[in-house]
């Protein structure tokens, strides 16, 4: 099979991050044709003008559309592109030299339809950016699912960066309306239809979150509340590792509790848990305040996910209420 290669990158509002990445493109090393696709999803301050600077140098294509969601806006880009398989980016990655090169080299190898890459901290990062990649990313946090993980027929890909087949992607009509939650239950989709998903742990970027902690907090938080409604709409992917984030926090909460009694030996084992996070931290950055930042990123990851998890769990799935009624900030209409 011949590979022919769309990139999809919606935007809104972040022309600065849409120049950082196409200057990257103009990087990539080797030989492998591709097209680039931006669809501005109704921005008002829009890309258009840094998109123009780089047609001389890149075949790009630019759409316009009204604000229906990044899912949608990768749906459109992948009915407006050319190619037979789609490489799908958010706008604040970067895209290291050899690339495109281990993607085609890895599917020429396996061929999956559907396949993720991981995310790297680049050396340009701020501390916070940096201390965060490392929350998102460690085995110690997430278990490596966004990181190194090498899980090849059970992976799910994460729409940052995501390579989706144009038949895999017609079978399935792509994203959903939620938000976020759509690159998961993709992939589950995708399971259900027969298709295989894969990790290329070479084929990392560098996501460049434009991030702060009130954000942050309220990007965990989401997730926290997406996964009960995944789970309701996909009930053979349940994991018990989902409720770790909760118990985590709530285990916490108990041991400064017991702590007040005299009781140490739990405050003890979060202590010794957050001194092994805190020298991977400093291992993988060789900076002292991004694991000190690490450590309360994790505390943010956890809180923030684990209270979202348990309210959606008991208003979805006790209550039994309806996701796009209650949490209607949650999903996005269809154009």
């Amino acid at each position: 099979m011949s590979l022919q290669f769309s990139f999809i990158i919606p935007v809104y509002n972040r022309p600065d991050e849409i120049q950082e990445l196409l200057q990257s493109f103009e990087a990539l090393e080797g030989k492998t044709l591709f097209e680039i696709v931006i669809i501005e999803d109704g921005s008002t301050h829009t890309s258009k003008a840094v998109v123009d600077r780089f047609k001389d140098t890149l075949k790009i294509s630019y759409f316009f559309k009204e604000n229906s969601g990044p899912g949608d806006s990768r749906n459109y880009g992948m009915r407006h592109a050319e190619g037979n398989y789609f490489i799908i980016l958010d706008s604040d990655c970067i895209l290291p030299k050899q690339y495109l090169q281990k993607v085609e080299k890895s599917l020429k190898t396996d061929y999956v339809d559907c396949f993720g890459g991981p995310d790297a901290a680049h050396e340009s990062f701020t501390n916070l950016q940096k201390a965060i990649n490392f929350t998102m990313t460690s085995f110690i946090t997430t278990g490596g699912i966004r990181g190194n993980k090498n899980s090849v027929d059970k992976f799910q890909p994460r729409s940052f960066n995501m390579g989706l087949s144009k038949k895999a992607f017609e079978d399935s009509q792509g994203f959903g309306r939620i938000h976020p939650g759509e690159d998961p239950d993709l992939s589950i989709r995708l399971w259900n239809l027969g298709y295989k998903t894969k990790l290329i742990p070479e084929a990392f970027v560098f996501h460049k979150r434009r991030i702060s902690w009130n954000t942050f907090y309220k990007q965990v938080h989401k997730f926290g509340l997406v996964r009960p409604i995944l789970n309701k709409w996909h009930p053979t992917t349940k994991k018990l590792t989902y409720w770790f984030p909760s118990l985590f926090s709530l285990g916490l909460l108990l041991a400064i509790l017991l702590w007040g009694f005299n009781i140490k030996w739990l405050i003890f084992c979060y202590a010794l848990y957050f001194l092994i996070a805190f020298v991977l931290a400093w291992l993988s950055s060789k900076r002292i305040v991004v694991a000190a930042l690490a450590i309360l990123a994790i505390l943010v990851q956890f809180f923030g996910y684990g209270y979202g998890f348990l309210k959606s769990t008991y208003i979805i799935l006790v209550l039994n209420k309806k996701p796009e009624a209650y949490f209607p900030k949650l999903f996005f209409n269809s154009l």
